[in-house]
């Protein structure tokens, strides 16, 4: 058969076309289905390999589950990649997720995530990298360039309007075409037309009333017709609803395996006409060519998943991590309730570390890692620190740091692992052993090792013959740091039990826990018991566990919460009115942060707004670290004088963090959503999270600052908001191009050029954003969207200029149309009536007349505004 090295050529098509013909309609529907949880069925007589895809936004977990598996790189989540404003960064990014994904022997990386922030509540925003769809798809442009370089394919998800987690399976997102054409979609088609993308993944949702997997005019018409779109379209992991509809539709592969509605039944549907063979042949042809791009046929996964920990990776994800931080306020230092002179006194950030003899580490994220959000895109990073260790390893040495956490965050009992931990063959964590019974009768058919209480499977175990007809038994030694009653606490999918010492203390085999939200909504509710335990004195901790009515996705959790401090925020405050400065981290995790379901709240967890406060006004040198995947309150903010946010910032995420607190780097981000005062103010917040199976997308185009600018509402920090560690000016901007519409239909662009200027003392970057908008919209449109930015690192006193290119699209807006309107008019695309222009033909248009281009630090600071009149 060749070379068939991923090669866009004529013998890459003959090569699809010979080994189309020589597939049986058996083998090609084969082909369309997953063989298991991460691997496509393979054509062996043909030697076409099994396709291995690997999750995810963070990194190539490999074939791990839910924070299991090989050790993989953890870049930033989706937010702080999107608050990067760099898309060259995350294109080289996305190079070494490629690296990454074939160490893990595999050819597809299931990402990224480019669905929008249109509530603050939404469960897996961290995922996702902004509110505005323009931001998404540059960034979402450069990490699909990058991956695929690599010769490892993207899957961009999810199509589309899948933007929270509630009645995810199920609710249709009701959205008008002009909002899913300029907003929801916008990103998915830059990533595939500007980035190319070699697969797509269907939402599990429906759209206006139909299932995306089988969603004809999402699929076929739209992805194929109008973008062109020559890849893979994949479902979410059993989200193929249909046999018939899905394959007409253009859904070319069901995950995982075995199929349900695709296999013999997408075999009888072809040989009964119901669905016609030209439909398969056209997804095999997809498919194949998938193989070829990937050199899957060469590459076949045959060799054992590897980690793969290079530093020169590791260098990068630490300054990643630092250019997706952003600066939200830094003010003088200066007494309660004084005001600081701004012109004589310096920001409290950087740290002037000389002059600091005891500092203050003050919040419950200080001692814990917590560099990445719940769900499918969670995995054992390569590398984790907390900000308290990173900060005690570089600093330790020059000062006294202390530290009390203030308050709690957890959500529910974090998983039992880690030093506390120790398994029968002195490793950390669990020891597993599994029975072909459901009862821990007969023999060991196979053992595991867990790192932590997080004991599931998904599609296989080992020596397992039968998922639904097992049991384990899970076995460590936990030993406590503290004196006190610890709770231990378990979430089941089947039947568990939790002994400590040989004593049941929590009974899920006979008394079901009822339903949760755990395990992505199919665990129970969580149920614990109090057991007074002794520092330093271990206790066995076993886990009994029944697949007697588990779901797919089976298994037990096991957490513990420690017993809590007296006093915990007067011992905080206290510590930090003893020290010289202070530095509060405070935020969610990935309890609070996953896939599977929403926030209640934007406010943080527990007390810890409290806990700003009162440390705020015991030492005025405090600095406020954020650290969640997502929009938080931040009515606390105005108690300090610095608040910096860190997002999930990945494995590198503390080291990076120091970095920006004594000044060896710069938080170099800018907000990729709002920050609103209130929950009330979003736009979603009157039809979030829906009705009776149905969310009414009621804001149209008004989504994120779009909103807040249409209605005048004042907001905490507003998009694109992120301060410098040194100054900027920029100098008169001005512009050339087209002066029709006709010059930008024909491929012309507008171009302007804008002089910056680093004024300061020390290197840093700029970040220049372009809004658009029209003086007289035929319809209804947003003020001003961002069209246009570009991210310069200048050194002191340097200088360059930026230019910013918009083509047709960047003033154009859909035009839905109106085909009635051709009965009462010509039958023209554009024809008059009523005294206003109407269309009778759908499409994109730009209107005559004056367009403003206004360029900005944010949507709020506008620093200079050109008019393009175009006729």
């Amino acid at each position: 058969m060749g070379d068939h090295r991923a090669m866009e050529d004529s013998t890459t098509g003959v090569w699809i076309e010979d080994t189309l013909a020589g597939l049986s309609l058996a083998e090609k529907v084969d082909l369309m289905s997953g063989r298991d949880l991460w691997s496509v069925r393979p054509a062996e007589r043909l030697g076409l390999p099994a396709l291995k895809v690997t999750d995810g936004p963070a990194g190539a977990r490999g074939t791990g589950l839910l924070g299991t598996g090989i050790p993989a790189l953890c870049i930033p989540c989706g937010t702080a990649l999107g608050a990067s404003w760099n898309p060259a960064l995350v294109e080289e990014l996305g190079t070494a997720l490629a690296a990454e994904t074939r160490a893990r022997g595999a050819h597809v990386l299931l990402a990224p995530t480019v669905n929008l922030h249109r509530t603050p509540l939404g469960g897996r925003n961290f995922e996702c990298m902004s509110e505005d769809p323009y931001l998404t798809g540059r960034i979402a442009t450069g990490f699909v360039r990058g991956v695929q370089g690599g010769g490892v394919g993207t899957t961009v998800k999810h199509l589309v309007a899948n933007d929270s987690e509630f009645e995810r399976t199920t609710i249709s997102s009701d959205v008008d075409e002009r909002t899913l054409r300029e907003v929801s979609l916008r990103p998915f088609e830059m990533a595939v037309v500007d980035g190319g993308a070699w697969g797509v993944m269907a939402a599990y949702n429906r759209v206006n009333g139909t299932h995306a997997s089988e969603h004809a005019w999402l699929l076929d018409e739209l992805l194929r017709g109008d973008w062109g779109f020559d890849g893979v379209v994949v479902s979410d992991w059993f989200g193929a609803k249909s046999t018939e509809a899905s394959a007409i539709a253009g859904l070319d592969l069901e995950m995982p395996g075995p199929p349900r509605w695709y296999g013999g039944r997408l075999v009888e549907a072809v040989e009964s006409g119901a669905v016609p063979a030209g439909k398969v042949d056209d997804s095999v042809r997809r498919l194949l060519r998938l193989m070829a791009r990937t050199d899957a046929v060469a590459r076949p996964h045959v060799r054992p998943e590897e980690e793969l920990d290079e530093p020169a990776h590791r260098a990068l994800v630490r300054r990643a991590a630092a250019e997706g931080f952003v600066l939200l306020r830094n003010e003088p230092a200066s007494p309660s309730g004084a005001v600081a002179d701004q012109s004589a006194d310096p920001p409290l950030l950087p740290l002037d570390v000389g002059s600091i003899g005891r500092l203050a580490v003050i919040g419950p994220n200080a001692a814990a890692a917590m560099v990445m959000g719940g769900g499918s895109a969670a995995l054992v990073a390569q590398h984790e620190t907390s900000p308290l260790d990173a900060i005690r390893a570089r600093l330790g040495d020059r000062l006294d740091v202390v530290h009390e956490p203030g308050a709690i965050v957890q959500r529910s009992a974090r998983p039992m692992g880690g030093s506390t931990t120790e398994r029968p063959d002195g490793g950390r964590g669990f020891a597993v052993e599994y029975f072909d019974t459901v009862d821990r009768t007969g023999p060991v058919v196979g053992t595991r090792a867990f790192r932590d209480g997080r004991l599931l499977h998904f599609d296989a175990a080992p020596g397992v013959s039968d998922l639904r007809a097992c049991s384990l038994r899970a076995t460590t030694r936990f030993t406590p740091t503290v004196d006190g009653p610890h709770e231990l606490a378990l979430v089941q999918s089947g039947r568990a039990r939790l002994l400590v010492d040989g004593d049941v203390v929590v009974d899920g085999l006979d008394d079901p826990m009822g339903p949760g939200e755990e395990f992505f909504g199919f665990g129970s509710a969580e149920r614990s018991a109090a057991v007074d335990l002794q520092a330093g004195e271990a206790v066995e901790v076993v886990v009994e566990w029944s697949s007697e009515g588990a779901a797919f996705l089976g298994g037990a959790k096991v957490g513990v919460r420690p017993p809590v401090v007296d006093e915990l925020m007067d011992r905080a405050v206290a510590a930090a009115a003893d020290a010289d400065a202070v530095v509060v981290v405070v935020g969610t995790d990935l309890d609070w942060e996953t896939e599977g379901r929403d926030r209640t709240s934007m406010d943080l967890p527990g007390d810890q707004a409290e806990l700003v406060r009162r440390v705020g006004a015991a030492n005025p040198h405090t600095v406020v670290v954020v650290n969640a995947g997502s929009v938080v309150a931040t009515d606390w903010s105005d108690a300090v004088p610095a608040v910096l946010l860190t997002w999930f910032g990945g494995q590198e995420m503390a080291d990076a963090l120091v970095d920006v607190l004594v000044g060896d780097d710069e938080p170099s981000g800018r907000l990729p959503t709002t920050f609103p005062h209130r929950l009330e103010d979003t736009p979603a917040y009157l039809s979030y999270p829906g009705d009776n199976g149905r969310v009414s997308y009621a804001e149209g185009l008004f989504t994120g600052y779009r909103w807040y600018e249409a209605r005048d509402v004042p907001v905490a920090f507003p998009f694109g908001h992120g301060l410098s560690y040194t100054r900027f000016e920029w100098g008169t901007p001005t512009v050339t191009g087209p002066v029709t519409v006709a010059d930008l239909e024909a491929g012309g662009a507008v171009v302007v050029s804008v002089p910056v200027r680093n004024v300061g003392d020390r290197p840093g970057s700029e970040v220049v954003q372009a809004y658009v908008g029209c003086d007289a919209p035929r319809l209804a449109s947003p003020a001003r969207e961002l069209r246009g930015l570009a991210k310069v690192r200048l050194e002191p006193g340097a200088e360059t200029v930026v230019e910013l290119a918009f083509d047709h699209r960047a003033f154009a807006h859909w035009d839905p149309g109106d085909p009635a309107w051709a009965d009462r008019a010509d039958a023209s695309p554009v024809a008059a009536g009523g005294g206003a222009e109407r269309r009778t033909e759908a499409g994109w248009v730009v209107d005559p007349g004056t367009h403003r281009i206004h360029l900005g630090a944010s949507s709020a600071e506008v620093r200079a505004t050109l008019s393009v009149d175009l006729a």
